[in-house]
């Protein structure tokens, strides 16, 4: 299997992701990256590996109908649920299918760009962020956010853990793979650097992840995720002594709303 196929979403993974994991997940931290831009009317924006549009949809508004913004990810299926969205306000979005490594698009074509979680999927991150760098104006900025490491995400080190006696030692991996950047700034920084960004800042921050309760983080984790495929492979004993290790152990974290556990991140800026 390769990098690109080991990620793509099939099923109904993509809905899933949409309606579950970017509430609980990732939709707290767009307009974060979208803030730390500074958008302006009239500007043209790329977000690299858009999903199913999170960050790209919040863009639309900021420069406006006289703004270009394109959305861009390897897999149709997400692509296809960004499209059934309702469409943003502001600017049109033109979504399109295209690899991270060779961004189809001329030098110098947007005033800035947005990479929310998907620096560590890419087989060739230098070849991405060079990529990146290529498409930006002089007075561009680029911003990304890359996962912490997974010490800093219970919730997730919890599940890691929880897969690796339960299901195998692949499926913990496919769950330990987004948090590969580690605490350290240097990787981040120094990939960007690397390609040709001459100012690069690097801070961290912390979000809420936020369930329903801990089987829910689960079943929509599983289900909106690469690990759909490995969990499918085990019998129903083993998936439900998936499902009360990681209610056990997170029972820390439930309250009378539900799972509560942070997740931190690092986010970079940008300037060619």
């Amino acid at each position: 299997m390769s990098q690109a196929e080991r990620w793509q979403l099939g099923g109904n993974a993509p809905e899933v992701y949409e309606t579950q994991l970017v509430p609980a997940i990732f939709g707290p931290w767009a307009p974060l990256l979208v803030a730390q831009a500074a958008l302006r009317a009239g500007e043209r924006v790329l977000d690299v590996a858009c999903g199913t549009g999170v960050v790209t949809r919040l863009v639309a508004p900021q420069v406006g109908p006289t703004g270009h913004v394109v959305g861009l990810d390897l897999n149709p299926g997400m692509l296809a649920r960004a499209r059934a969205s309702p469409p943003p306000e502001g600017a049109a979005v033109d979504w399109r299918e295209g690899d991270a490594g060779a961004l189809p698009f001329d030098l110098s074509s947007f005033d800035a760009v947005f990479c929310q979680l998907g620096f560590q999927y890419f087989p060739e991150r230098q070849q991405a962020a060079r990529e990146m760098h290529r498409v930006l104006k002089p007075t561009g900025r680029l911003v990304a956010l890359v996962w912490r490491a997974l010490h800093h995400s219970p919730g997730f080190d919890t599940l890691a853990t929880a897969l690796e006696r339960n299901v195998s030692p692949a499926a913990a991996a496919v769950m330990r793979a987004p948090f590969v950047f580690g605490d350290s700034t240097d990787e981040l920084r120094g990939l960007l650097t690397q390609a040709g960004f001459r100012t690069v800042r690097v801070g961290a921050e912390a979000r809420m992840v936020r369930f329903a309760s801990p089987s829910a983080f689960v079943r929509n984790q599983v289900a909106g995720s690469p690990l759909a495929s490995h969990v499918a492979a085990i019998d129903d004993i083993a998936r439900e002594a998936l499902i009360r290790e990681v209610t056990a152990a997170m029972q820390a974290y439930v309250n009378e709303d539900g799972l509560a556990c942070t997740i931190e991140g690092h986010i970079a800026v940008a300037q060619p």
